[in-house]
């Protein structure tokens, strides 16, 4: 048995922030094939078949969301400051985008319900399942009402969890797809138009890939987490998805993507900790990841107001001009990104952000010096945001 040096408080985790791109492009890619922006059916065929699963983007945002939290929770910090953080990150960019849909809605003299439209601008949207409320005014805001429950819940939980036994956190990780899975017969006992709200949409059933994260971020923390390398992990992750979108049954799919990203996560973190290159970490993957949030903003609303307006909306484009749609639907919503981040997000972060001074006054965790077996060696105390 062998001690490997404590690692520093200010270790980063920039593999992480290039990995939000790619849960990012999977969830771009999913709605270019449900838009069915390709009228060809042979290369709508292969967007469908490259994002069959893409939706399960969100599920990788999630898993990470909750990971990211805990490795850089500042221990001490006031729930009330932790909550403004969060709220500075993610309420700026939805409230521009929230404005620009209605904008949007109004040109086109869509209807907007006004207790809809109120619940989105709370981001509390999720909590219905009427049909229009949950995915009302930007669509993808859905997922924001349920970060936003997590947030709320996670300074409550996390001082129970530091103090938890390993074996409750090992059971965390292996229950959370376990119970993802369980999600698809339990749906029969709400009525069936409420049942794709219920797997998809409810906080409550999608926090278990949360705290399925923040459960192995802290495993990590201690040095407890035992897992592949990133070379095994995405191999892994590559044949699941192949496996999953060939051969699998659609109510098998969450729980096992859930377990695939969970690996990948957790190896580019381990390899971040050890100074390991990855291809996520590299300054164009990190920049990428860094405007990743304002890009899942803007892509369907984009999408959709430019294809009602050319005519092409249910219909899709011929020939290459399908394709080429799809880059440069990749492309604008990129460059509308990269502005929404540079002007919006990131000066209001620092705005409406608690003051240097309140974040100075949380008190970092102890560093955990942990013995384990080489080559194995994991030992983490220090965490960052990466994002």
């Amino acid at each position: 048995m062998t001690s490997t040096p404590t690692v520093a408080q200010a270790v980063r985790l920039p593999s992480l922030t290039g990995l939000r791109w790619v849960a990012a492009l999977l969830v771009f890619g999913f709605h270019a094939g449900t838009m069915r922006i390709v009228a060809e059916p042979d290369y709508q065929a292969v967007v469908s078949w490259l994002f069959t699963l893409g939706l399960s983007g969100v599920e990788f945002f999630f898993i990470l969301s909750g990971f990211v939290l805990v490795w850089s929770y500042r221990d001490g910090e006031p729930r009330r400051t932790f909550l403004r953080r969060r709220l500075a990150k993610i309420y700026p960019n939805h409230l521009v985008t929230f404005v620009a849909a209605l904008v949007v809605a109004f040109w086109f003299a869509d209807p907007v319900a006004p207790w809809a439209a109120l619940g989105n601008l709370a981001l509390v949207q999720a909590w219905n399942p009427t049909p229009g409320y949950f995915y009302s005014v930007n669509t993808v805001s859905w997922s924001l009402s349920c970060e936003l429950a997590f947030y709320l819940c996670l300074p409550f939980v996390l001082p129970y969890l530091r103090r938890s036994r390993t074996g409750l956190l090992r059971a965390v990780v292996v229950a959370a797809p376990l119970l993802i899975l369980a999600l698809w017969p339990g749906q029969l006992l709400v009525p069936e138009e409420d049942r794709w709200w219920f797997t998809q949409v409810f906080p409550v059933a999608r926090s278990l890939e949360f705290w399925m994260g923040v459960a192995a971020a802290e495993l990590m923390r201690r040095g407890r987490w035992r897992g592949p390398n990133l070379t095994v992990a995405s191999l892994l992750f590559v044949a699941t998805w192949v496996v999953a979108a060939q051969w699998v049954r659609a109510e098998l799919w969450a729980a096992l993507l859930a377990v695939a990203y969970l690996l990948v996560i957790t190896a580019a973190a381990d390899a971040d900790v050890h100074g390991r290159r990855t291809p996520w970490r590299s300054r164009p993957m990190v920049w990428l990841g860094e405007v990743s949030f304002a890009f899942y903003l803007v892509h369907v609303l984009v999408m959709q107001a430019v294809l009602r307006l050319t005519g092409h909306w249910g219909e899709g484009l011929r020939g290459w001009w399908g394709p080429l749609a799809v880059l440069g639907f990749l492309l604008g919503n990129l460059l509308l990104a990269a502005a929404l981040h540079r002007w919006v997000e990131t000066p209001m972060m620092r705005r409406l952000g608690p003051p240097r001074r309140a974040r100075a006054q949380a008190t970092p965790a102890a560093p955990v010096e942990v013995r384990v077996p080489r080559p194995r060696s994991i030992e983490y105390a220090g965490r960052r945001d990466p994002r």
